[in-house]
């Protein structure tokens, strides 16, 4: 039996070579969502995203976790998603609001040496 490429992997590999394909891709997972169509929208724009950007720089470059968005592309809320997944870990490359607060607030507690 001949091995075969999964879907994601040749969707991937024809977004990567053909401008065109993936513009066709985005254009096609934006239609989906504007005529009622959200899921399938989202499966598209999910694959379109894998392909080009990753979950991980969507999340940098918007301040949001990966998590977030990959459990908002799925329709569920951060726990929902969490659930499904064996480490329930919450990571990402992005950083987080809290986490300036908290380097702000510690900086404010430091004892300031003349």
């Amino acid at each position: 039996m001949a091995r075969t490429k999964s879907f994601n992997t040749l969707v991937q590999s024809h977004v990567k070579a053909d401008k065109k394909f993936a513009e066709a891709l985005l254009r096609e997972g934006i239609d989906a969502m504007l005529s009622g169509d959200v899921d399938t929208g989202k499966t598209i724009l999910r694959d379109y995203i894998k392909a080009t950007v990753g979950f991980e720089k969507l999340g940098a470059a918007t301040g949001t976790s990966n998590q977030h968005i990959y459990a908002a592309m799925r329709g569920e809320s951060l726990e929902e998603f969490q659930k499904t997944r064996k480490n329930a870990v919450l990571y990402s490359v992005a950083g987080t609001h809290k986490a300036k607060a908290d380097k702000d607030s510690a900086a404010k507690r430091r004892p300031k040496t003349p």
